[in-house]
């Protein structure tokens, strides 16, 4: 009964579901919780949950079942080509919509790459946790999360060492308009995206979902705009406004004149 309690929390709060392979996290990510709040067991947690008497609790409880799992520059040549297709096709000022951002490697693994192009950018870093979007608003990092995909170059150049953390330089955070947004529940980001990035976020959500939340991207993004999704999403079965793109390989183009939302 926990798990269906669990289950159906975080499916109504994120769109999410709990996946059969990560229903192991459950006690990893509630038993801190549960003791810092003298709760015999996870029952007892939910228990409180459900007489409603403390709605903090829930958000917490939410936010440590999400999966935040990234790093630095994650599919590295991915990153790469994205940054000069989404280039290519700007007409001025690139925007970028990164949505399900985590705590912000990925948005900053862009943000360097163009930096490193000379590109200015507008960047829009959007997820559904607010702890994670506090952490990548400020930039630090542990020395096992700086160490995932960063190359060393890089880490010099943009981040500077703090005791044990590293912390990204302002120049990169400060041009990131960072912000909490449900993909599900909330309107998208003001429209007009010459490239909107939503990898390995789909997978997690219910399946009807999906159309809808694709649907919201393809009127956010500009015609000619593109899509990048995770390397195991796919908008097959799932929406007729995006196909592979014939020009950059990877990444899904409009099939119509999309829209701004």
């Amino acid at each position: 009964m926990t798990l269906a309690a669990l289950a159906a929390l975080l499916e109504a709060r994120t769109g999410q579901r709990i996946a059969a392979n990560r229903a192991w996290r459950i006690d990893t990510a509630l038993k801190p919780i549960a003791a810092e709040r003298g709760a015999g067991s996870i029952d007892e947690l939910m228990a409180v949950v459900r007489d409603g008497s403390d709605t903090a609790l829930a958000d917490r409880i939410v936010d440590a079942l999400l999966n935040q799992e990234t790093s630095f520059f994650r599919d590295a040549g991915a990153i790469e080509a994205a940054a000069e297709a989404i280039t290519a096709v700007a007409t001025g000022t690139p925007r970028i919509w990164c949505a399900g951002c985590s705590t912000g490697q990925e948005p900053l693994s862009l943000a360097m790459a163009l930096r490193e192009r000379d590109v200015v950018h507008e960047l829009v870093a959007t997820d559904v946790s607010a702890l994670a979007i506090s952490r990548a608003r400020s930039g630090r990092y542990s020395q096992f999360e700086i160490q995932r995909g960063l190359p060393i170059r890089r880490m010099l150049r943009w981040f500077e060492q703090d005791g044990s953390d590293w912390v990204a330089q302002q120049e990169l955070v400060r041009r990131i308009i960072w912000r909490r947004s449900n993909l599900v529940l909330d309107p998208p980001p003001a429209g007009g995206f010459d490239g909107i990035f939503c990898r390995n976020v789909l997978f997690y959500l219910a399946p009807d979902l999906r159309p809808r939340v694709l649907d919201a991207i393809a009127r956010s993004l500009r015609p000619g705009g593109l899509l990048m999704l995770g390397a195991g999403e796919t908008v097959i079965g799932q929406s007729s406004r995006f196909a592979p793109s014939k020009r950059f390989r990877g990444l899904y183009e409009l099939t119509d004149g999309g829209g701004s939302a």
